[in-house]
C-alpha cells in the first residue's frame, strides 16, 4: 500500500508516520503541565479540525493548548477552552 501524504496548513508530510513523528516531537518538547507556545499552538489549531469529533472537542472555542497526562500514564495535548473547561485530544486521531 503506497504512503498517503498528509498536509496540515503549510506542513507537508510524505507519509502519516512523518506527521506522527513531527507531532510527537512537539508533545515531548514540553514538561507535563506546560502551556504550548504560540508557534506550536498555530499548527495544533489546524490539526484539531481534522479530529473526527472536532466540534465537540473545540466546543465554545480554544484559549490555548497544554501538555498533561492522558490515560495510563501517557502524555497528550489538552485543549484549554475559553470557558475554562479542558478536553484531552489525541493528535493521532487527527491524522
Amino acid at each position: 500500500m503506497p504512503a498517503k501524504p498528509v498536509t496540515i496548513g503549510e506542513h507537508h508530510f510524505a507519509k502519516k508516520g512523518d506527521a506522527v513523528a513531527f507531532f510527537q516531537e512537539i508533545l515531548y518538547r514540553y514538561d507535563l503541565g506546560d502551556k504550548v507556545s504560540t508557534d506550536d499552538e498555530a499548527i495544533l489549531r489546524l490539526l484539531i479540525h481534522r479530529h473526527p469529533d472536532a466540534a465537540r472537542k473545540i466546543d465554545v472555542g480554544i484559549a490555548s493548548f497544554s501538555v498533561r497526562s492522558g490515560d495510563f500514564g501517557t502524555r497528550c495535548f489538552w485543549i484549554n477552552r475559553i470557558n475554562n473547561t479542558t478536553e484531552k485530544v489525541s493528535f493521532r486521531a487527527c491524522l
